[in-house]
């Protein structure tokens, strides 16, 4: 049976899920375990791998079924081709991967590099916790030269990926 990725609110991932669970349709809702930085602790928390969406696999993709997918609390749209909204189906290996991927215990990070003009905050090194402007960047490399504003006077510091999240 094909499967679909349908277009969630943000932070509705599962909510979404529940909601279309609820409904008899089958769900995948690919998670990560990470660490979640509290003020007082750490703690591994699951996310979803692909925020803001899902999967859901279903024989066919009549009207009926459409329509009850997208009635579902939290959900979106379905995704497909932008000039008729036809839904496109996604590979089954793709989604075969993705499980596969999952049941390996391995760490998976990941990683939404600022664009330049973007804010972003240093999170690794010694300036760790400051907050600047991307100047330049070559995500290539994983270089980045970030303006950070000190007492009225610009400094850039080059850093690497890892040191460097969006706010």
């Amino acid at each position: 049976m094909p499967w679909y990725a349908v277009s969630t609110k943000s932070r509705h991932e599962y909510k979404a899920n529940f909601g279309l669970s609820q409904k008899g349709i089958v769900t995948f809702l690919p998670e990560i375990e990470v660490w979640s930085k509290r003020k007082d602790r750490k703690k591994k928390i699951f996310i979803p791998l692909f925020p803001g969406y899902l999967f859901v696999e279903t024989p066919c993709l009549d009207n009926e079924t459409k329509l009850s997918i997208l009635k579902a609390s939290g959900v979106v749209r379905i995704l497909g081709k932008k000039e008729n909204s036809e839904a496109l189906p996604i590979p089954d290996n793709k989604i075969e991967a993705i499980q596969r991927l999952l049941n390996k215990k391995v760490e998976i990070f990941t990683l939404q590099f600022p664009k330049v003009g973007e804010p972003a905050k240093i999170i690794d090194g010694p300036f760790a916790g400051i907050e600047g402007t991307v100047i330049s960047s070559d995500a290539n490399k994983e270089l980045f030269v970030i303006s950070i504003e000190l007492m009225q006077r610009s400094v850039a510091i080059k850093l690497e990926g890892f040191q460097i999240t969006k706010i």
